[in-house]
């Protein structure tokens, strides 16, 4: 089990558990921290993290901008493979298509899902992973494909 997997499910049920493992992950990973993400729900396959509508994450029309969507895809899609992948693989994000479909305002929530299972191998695959966010109302606003590199660790 990844590490970070194993922290959020001890921190979890704690009061204030998924603030603390989000702030961990922002420490770890500390551009994250620009769009205070909270992590929701994480497991093989699957993670969920919301976001506020705050003015720092804004552009100049009042709406939540376009990096931030894709700060917010990338984390979720990037949590959602290191607990999904097999503790002999590595991953690191190869490319990303996004799509702006609706203003995005309000809180918004990220959902990351694989298109297949991940596999062991011996050599390095590509791995798309799905992140869908949507408002407040349950409207799509964004969606991105990032496809991310699986390979295996070097045994040093």
């Amino acid at each position: 089990m990844s590490a970070a997997l194993s922290a959020y499910r001890r921190l979890a049920s704690w009061p204030c558990g998924q603030w603390l493992f989000s702030r961990l992950i922002c420490f770890k990973a500390p551009y994250f921290a620009t769009i205070a993400p909270r992590f929701l729900a994480l497991e093989p396959g699957r993670c969920e993290i919301r976001i506020r509508d705050r003015r720092r994450v804004h552009n100049h029309i009042g709406t939540v901008h376009a990096i931030a969507l894709c700060n917010l895809a990338e984390l979720s899609g990037g949590t959602m493979t290191d607990v999904s992948i097999p503790a002999s693989m590595r991953w690191i994000p190869k490319g990303m298509t996004v799509e702006y479909l609706a203003k995005a305002v309000g809180t918004l929530h990220a959902v990351a899902t694989p298109e297949s299972p991940a596999i062991e191998s011996t050599s390095g695959y590509e791995w798309p992973v799905n992140v869908s966010v949507r408002d407040a109302g349950g409207q799509d606003v964004f969606r991105a494909r990032i496809s991310m590199w699986v390979s295996p660790r070097n045994r040093h």
